[in-house]
């Protein structure tokens, strides 16, 4: 996963400051975690629903949560929406992780890239939600990552995945991918119906699916950038695009 828009992190520099009294009136008045306040509500004026962070808030207080591929932070992110949440990260490697970023996970699960679906399998127990942000398309072996995750998924809970549209082969190259063949790293290309497919299979419904996902107010800040910054690329710059794939589903 990418920054977001420089606007959105400065708002979310100055709101996490110790002594900002905006910060300390939020908590007072509402007793909200900052973090899910921000996802929540600033999200939402930008039209972006159905983000990860939008997910990880809705997710219950002290619900049990597997982040399959959990670079970029994950760890830590997620922990400061949800603190009272079971946080079990499964990943191939140390990827982008600041200092503090693993001691937030309550386990974190190391493994090779051929043990990647038996360690997510390993995992002790069911799990309130299933995260893929950016992780499918890194597999050696996608279909049964898939089906790992969804059998590790409780029933009436949740399973969450983002992944490059398949149309982002036809997009421009940028520094920090734009067009799927940028990250060299990149395995699969994610099939969007046979995902969906294989997830419907495993006994989801589909909560909400979108093959090419621009959330309007992100949409129509990087339609804005793409004007003056072409050089690389932010959430906007996604969202302007539709590089992501998002799929929320729930299971029955």
């Amino acid at each position: 996963m990418i920054n977001s828009t420089p606007l959105f992190g400065k708002i979310w520099h100055f709101l996490h400051q110790p002594n900002t009294n905006i910060r300390n009136i939020i908590l007072r008045k509402f007793g909200l975690n900052i973090d899910y306040f921000i996802e929540r509500y600033i999200c939402k004026l930008l039209f972006d629903r159905w983000n990860k962070k939008i997910f990880i808030a809705t997710l219950p207080k002290t619900g049990r949560i597997l982040d399959v591929g959990c670079g970029n932070n994950s760890p830590k992110i997620t922990k400061a929406i949800k603190p009272f949440a079971y946080y079990v990260g499964v990943d191939i490697g140390n990827y982008n992780q600041e200092k503090g970023s693993l001691e937030s996970a309550d386990e974190y699960l190391l493994c090779s890239p051929e043990d990647f679906t038996r360690t997510i399998l390993s995992a002790s127990g069911e799990f309130d939600a299933v995260i893929s942000a950016h992780n499918i398309e890194h597999c050696n072996t996608p279909f049964e990552t898939l089906s790992a995750m969804c059998a590790k998924v409780k029933k009436g809970g949740r399973l969450f995945m983002a992944f490059p549209s398949e149309r982002s082969v036809n997009f421009p190259s940028r520094k920090g991918t734009l067009n799927f063949y940028d990250d060299k790293s990149h395995i699969y290309l994610p099939e969007f119906n046979k995902i969906v497919k294989i997830i419907n299979e495993s006994g989801f419904k589909i909560v909400y699916k979108n093959p090419s996902y621009r959330p309007l107010g992100m949409r129509l800040i990087g339609m804005v950038k793409d004007c003056f910054v072409t050089d690389r690329v932010t959430q906007s710059t996604w969202a302007h695009y539709g590089f992501e794939a998002i799929i929320w589903a729930q299971k029955l």
